[in-house]
């Protein structure tokens, strides 16, 4: 599937399906998980505005992936946040979860309430922005997918929790293909054992690769309006979002919850199955 990929800029044209027609119609639920494999961003439009609805897409693809943030969580902000996404500020691009050995594959965000004046969401392709990092800096490159890099979280939520890991920002299939991004300053580690003489050219290859993912040539900006649920491949696009007013009472309300690859696929094949026996 990986000669399918489609690479995409600020040019994207966000694909978009009804949520209803995934849920009831084998055809549409395998042009989703298709479209969702080689672009590796489908919003799905209409879901009803309240909590609950992932569950649903959840077990359309079979089940979803229990983290310590419980199976569902809540984006918003809140008074004693315990994560950054919990907050009204501004959240750089990032990809979910590298402290976890195997991070989730695929994120599922429902827009439940939509704030009046900024929280766009942002997305970047990381596969193609690590191709053009290897084509213009190829020993960036080199650095970024070999150096293994500290991640820590430590909170309670759905239980308490401490967990800690080390990835290679960009990680690669034995041919050199970039197979899952790794990044996330907000879980980053302070500690960071390479030898002292690594740690410049470190941080440089990371600017070159953070600058590209910031560029505007990249990265796509969209606002989720509630109703929408945003399903992207965690392991390939980094997310963020703009800041927006914090208020009194809650303005911006967003579900989310995150399946695994290996989930998804079994019911991609399952619905291929379907689809070609019916024609």
């Amino acid at each position: 599937l990986l000669s399918e990929r489609q690479y995409w800029g600020s040019d994207l044209q966000l694909p978009k399906m009804p949520f209803e027609d995934i849920m009831y119609n084998d055809e549409s639920a395998y042009k989703w998980l298709c479209t969702l494999k080689k672009i590796g961003i489908v919003l799905l439009t209409g879901a009803a505005t309240r909590q609950g609805e992932l569950v649903k897409l959840g077990h359309r693809t079979g089940f979803l992936r229990l983290t310590f943030y419980g199976q569902t969580w809540q984006v918003q902000d809140k008074a004693d946040a315990n994560n950054v996404a919990y907050t009204s500020g501004k959240l750089c691009f990032h990809t979910d979860y590298p402290v976890l050995q195997h991070p989730p594959g695929v994120q599922f965000l429902h827009c439940i309430k939509q704030t009046a004046a900024g929280g766009e969401s942002e997305v970047v392709d990381g596969f193609h922005v690590s191709n053009k990092l290897k084509k213009q800096n190829p020993q960036a490159y080199q650095i970024l997918s070999s150096t293994a890099v500290d991640y820590t979280d430590v909170g309670v939520d759905y239980c308490d929790f401490a967990v800690q890991c080390k990835q290679r920002i960009i990680d690669m299939d034995s041919r050199g293909q970039a197979i899952r991004i790794n990044y996330n300053n907000a879980t980053r580690d302070t500690v960071f054992d390479i030898p002292a003489e690594k740690v410049r050219p470190f941080y440089a290859a990371l600017k070159e690769f953070d600058d590209l993912l910031n560029s505007a040539e990249h990265k796509f900006t969209y606002k989720l309006k509630p109703g929408d649920i945003v399903t992207f491949d965690n392991w390939r696009v980094l997310h963020g979002r703009q800041s927006y007013q914090s208020g009194s009472e809650v303005t911006r309300h967003l579900e989310g919850a995150y399946a695994d690859w290996d989930v998804v696929m079994s019911r991609l094949r399952l619905l291929r199955k379907r689809v070609l026996n019916r024609d």
